[in-house]
């Protein structure tokens, strides 16, 4: 099952890719390895390797179907990007906008791309390459971006981002859909319809941002890099190598956890493999635990 239903809209799970990553130690330099040993029955196979310690994590876009439009959460790495810090992720050739297909989505159906922040990976199908150009991939769809991030991650305000993963993301992912007018910038909040707010999170970058869903009596929080493995939800003080300020984002974690245990709220992070989804408790000792997997089937 890749759909679900709460309240008012519909959620369904679109995959770009998974599977591994990077080095458990690399990934999160300060997370001891026998927190990991602690949870291998829980992490193992579906988030980290059970022989070689790579994290696993998919990349994937959530589309939501809302007040009658069709929204994008996050588009991934895309195709054809250039992406030399990245061997992987280098000159992509996925099916995603098949996979967008089969989901009952064209390019022109989609009325919303909310990328939670500007990271390579949660933009890369904001354009695709035609004839030499980078276009917007949905013609049709309002950009939401972070107004933080938009400045963060242009190059001509940050000269640290040559040679890092976000080398060249702005200008093929970012620039073309700004200059073709479709981008709105927003802070602080947003509301998106009666069901949809997205809410500033700051700490894995200076913009990153969740989405609230709240309709009827059903709770959701589409997490975008809150979190990029289950073990900090047991472990929530520790984040990854790609925090910008590791601080604040162990904050902001803490906060959004608690408000999702609070309102047993679906947590729908960016990149959680396996079903992808989860609910939270609180928990006396490290704060939260996992109280249950989503309902989506697992990679």
């Amino acid at each position: 099952m890749n759909d679900i239903t709460l309240g008012d809209v519909t959620i369904t799970r679109i995959e770009e890719m998974h599977g591994p990553i990077m080095p458990a130690d690399q990934f999160f330099p300060d997370l001891p390895e026998q927190a990991w040993q602690d949870h291998r029955e829980t992490l193992v196979p579906d988030h980290l390797g059970a022989d070689d310690a790579m994290v696993h994590v998919a990349m994937q876009t959530w589309l939501l179907r809302s007040g009658g439009r069709t929204i994008l959460v996050d588009t991934g790495v895309g195709n054809d990007k250039p992406r030399p810090a990245v061997a992987a992720w280098d000159g992509l050739r996925l099916d995603y906008l098949g996979n967008l297909a089969r989901a009952g989505v064209r390019p022109e159906d989609v009325d919303l791309v909310v990328n939670t922040h500007l990271h390579v990976d949660h933009v890369g199908w904001n354009t695709r390459l035609v004839d030499g150009v980078w276009v917007p991939t949905f013609p049709n769809a309002t950009y939401l971006m972070p107004k933080a991030d938009f400045e963060f991650w242009n190059p001509a305000n940050n000269s640290d981002i040559t040679g890092g993963v976000n080398e060249n993301v702005f200008e093929d992912s970012v620039a073309p859909v700004h200059a073709a007018g479709q981008v709105q910038l927003w802070e602080t909040s947003h509301t998106i319809d009666a069901h949809l707010r997205l809410e500033a999170a700051p700490g894995h970058t200076p913009g990153s941002s969740v989405v609230k869903l709240e309709s009827g009596s059903d709770r959701a929080l589409l997490a975008g890099d809150l979190m990029h493995t289950p073990l900090q939800v047991t472990h929530p003080d520790h984040s990854s190598c790609f925090c910008q300020d590791p601080a604040q984002a162990r904050t902001t974690r803490r906060e959004l956890l608690g408000w999702a245990a609070d309102m047993s709220a679906l947590v729908l992070p960016a990149h959680f493999s396996g079903h992808s989804a989860l609910e939270v408790v609180m928990d006396t000792d490290s704060g939260f635990a996992i109280k249950k997997w989503g309902p989506f089937a697992r990679y």
